[in-house]
């Protein structure tokens, strides 16, 4: 049955990008695939490699791109979690330029890559929704930009953490109240261009003013709204109308 294929996700994802017919379907359910598991921080992209001879799909649990500046500082440039290509951009690139690591330990669908370049050119919709998909994480990597760039270090942290939200529960990781928060301040830190100790700053700040609270790592919302406003978020640049419809609340309040 399609739920128990390896690809199932993957015939899913696509489906809400664009129409598929079933010859559609049946042709990524095709596809030459393995399925591999990761453990946490464990590198699966690694800045400057050839491409690999799979494109990853990921599973279940999540993973995030980053760079590495001359001096060794880390620079977070996005997390990806089920239902996300990780390295779509080489399907036609020859070489990595970021890395790619696990966050939690990680189970992939690794897609033979000249099979998936067969697929895209020889069924156009499959190849739409791909695309569409593309433009879709590149308008995310936009909006990061904009946080690191624009936003003070409050306004960060509650944009990263309504990001989450809104896209863990559209992936169907979100608990129905809240959700454990998968970066520890290290990494929080490297995703916002601060450091741990302004983190721990902003986090208890929030908490604080009663937007958030904290319960070790789980994250539950005091103010959804509030929290939005301080971090500047509207889920429009997450064009969730082209993955699961959205109630009429524009801002995506996930609790």
């Amino acid at each position: 049955m399609l739920r128990d294929h390896i690809l199932s996700k993957m015939v899913r994802k696509l489906s809400t990008r664009a129409v598929l017919d079933e010859d559609d379907r049946t042709a990524i359910l095709a596809l030459p695939c393995i399925r591999r598991s990761y453990e946490p921080v464990a590198y699966i992209v690694h800045e400057g490699a050839p491409a690999r001879k799979h494109c990853m799909f990921v599973i279940e649990g999540l993973a995030y791109r980053q760079k590495v500046t001359a001096t060794g500082a880390r620079q977070i440039v996005s997390i990806h979690m089920p239902g996300d290509f990780l390295d779509l951009q080489h399907l036609f690139l020859n070489r990595a330029d970021h890395n790619v690591q696990a966050l939690t330990r990680l189970h992939t669908a690794e897609i033979d890559r000249e099979a998936l370049q067969d697929l895209v050119l020889s069924h156009p919709t499959i190849g739409r929704a791909m695309w569409i998909d593309a433009l879709v994480e590149a308008s995310i990597f936009r909006e990061w930009i904009v946080n690191i760039g624009r936003r003070d270090a409050r306004a960060r942290v509650a944009h990263l953490l309504c990001e989450f939200a809104v896209r863990m529960q559209a992936a169907g990781i979100a608990e129905a109240d809240g959700y454990v928060l998968p970066m520890n301040q290290e990494q929080l830190a490297d995703a916002v261009g601060l450091t741990p100790v302004h983190i721990n700053r902003t986090l208890k700040s929030l908490t604080a003013d009663g937007l958030i609270h904290r319960e070790k790592r789980y994250l539950t919302f005091s103010d959804w709204e509030r929290l939005r406003v301080v971090g500047d978020f509207s889920a429009l640049y997450l064009h969730l109308d082209q993955a699961t419809p959205l109630d009429d609340e524009a801002d995506g309040a996930p609790f």
